[in-house]
């Protein structure tokens, strides 16, 4: 067993040579590679910010625990990477799992950095040659869990079309309908500066990413607190059963529905709050607006070159449907009848999701621990 630290060479990367992600284009002459999940974070024109290093090189992520095998030219992101090469008699795919194994035995510290504890774990370093099969026989396990993950992708998109099926022959028989400005008390979005209020607990506080374009739950996986003093001014925006949620920066047209045993709760500045007259048809119109119809409507007007956004203008002038008491309870009954059964499918899909990654961290521990079946 040998530590980490001592079969590997840490290449420092000057400042003038990282790139921010604010300067990051679409496309490009340099591939930039960040600590994200993706593979390439962006691209820059600046071939003078590519890295003179010997490929191929792991690259880890400080923060995030990503890792990845780059074998290509490329330029760094700004933050929290670690560029790593194999000493010699090393192979670097070897190092590659070696360096991802351990990333699910050190401690997780969120957004505090990782590295000082993965270069003070041991590993086993078998002979070349044996890096070699054992590198290959984890590649041909893992294929084939791609294989299935992919097949499960697929489902979970012809879900998606299915749902969206369901939503566009419920709505369109609905010709009566109103603009919400006209069906609304208010319509309002969070206020700004709500970061430095947050903490371990108090009242909820729903961002963009508790919202989603697959239903109008608002999700509550990742939870983020805040504890407001009396006389904040973002208590306007404290949320009430059968408010409607839309996203109107970045993810554009996420849609939420407020819950009746929401808990005290507020929004941020990147979520706007519909606030109905007749709040019993709140979810009528959540599901509308996650329609294709309302997708439609609400977005026309999205405006911003590059970066788009909502205006709450925009929010109040979409038009929603205008129907009875009765007829919004028939239409959501049979909504929710129909997508009951892709949540059942969606819930299977992502158990199996979470499966194949165990699998995959069973694998490199019997890699690891000497007892994988070559």
């Amino acid at each position: 067993m040998i530590y980490y630290k001592n079969i590997v060479n840490k290449i420092s990367i000057p400042n003038t040579k990282k790139t921010k992600q604010k300067e990051y284009l679409e496309t490009g002459n340099l591939p930039i590679i960040d600590q994200g999940k993706v593979l390439v974070g962006g691209y820059s024109n600046d071939v003078s910010n590519m890295l003179d290093c010997k490929l191929p090189v792991i690259i880890f992520g400080d923060h995030t625990k990503c890792v990845k095998l780059i074998n290509f030219p490329f330029g760094a992101g700004a933050d929290g990477i670690k560029v790593l090469q194999p000493k010699e008699g090393l192979s670097a795919s070897f190092l590659y799992y070696a360096t991802y194994y351990l990333t699910f035995l050190i401690e997780d510290k969120g957004y505090a950095r990782h590295y000082q504890q993965i270069e003070k774990c041991k590993v086993s370093i078998p002979l070349p040659s044996e890096q070699i099969s054992l590198v290959n026989r984890i590649e041909e396990l893992f294929s084939e869990l791609d294989k299935g993950v992919e097949t499960l992708m697929t489902i979970k998109k012809q879900l998606e079309v299915y749902r969206q099926a369901v939503l566009k022959e419920a709505f369109s028989q609905i010709e009566n309908k109103k603009k919400i400005r006209e069906m609304s008390c208010f319509v309002t979005s969070g206020s700004r500066g709500w970061a430095k209020y947050y903490s371990d607990q108090g009242s909820l506080f729903i961002r963009i990413g508790n919202l989603t374009h697959t239903t109008i739950d608002i999700i509550l996986d990742e939870t983020q607190y805040v504890k407001l003093p009396e006389k904040a001014e973002g208590i306007r925006s404290r949320l009430q059963p059968n408010d409607i949620l839309v996203s109107i920066t970045a993810d554009l047209g996420s849609i939420g529905l407020v819950p009746e045993n929401i808990e005290e709760a507020y929004i941020n500045q990147h979520i706007a709050m519909i606030r109905l007259k007749n709040p019993s048809q709140g979810k009528l119109v959540a599901w509308y607006l996650r329609s294709e119809y309302g997708q439609k409507d609400l977005l026309k007007n999205k405006r911003g070159a590059g970066k788009f956004g909502l205006g709450l203008d925009d929010i109040r002038n979409s038009e929603v449907p205008n129907i009875s008491e009765h007829e919004a309870v028939l239409i959501v009954k049979k909504i929710e009848m129909q997508l009951s059964v892709c949540d059942r499918i969606s819930h299977t899909i992502n158990t199996a999701f979470g499966q194949a990654d165990a699998m995959r961290k069973s694998i490199l521990k019997h890699t690891f621990e000497g007892t994988l079946s070559l």
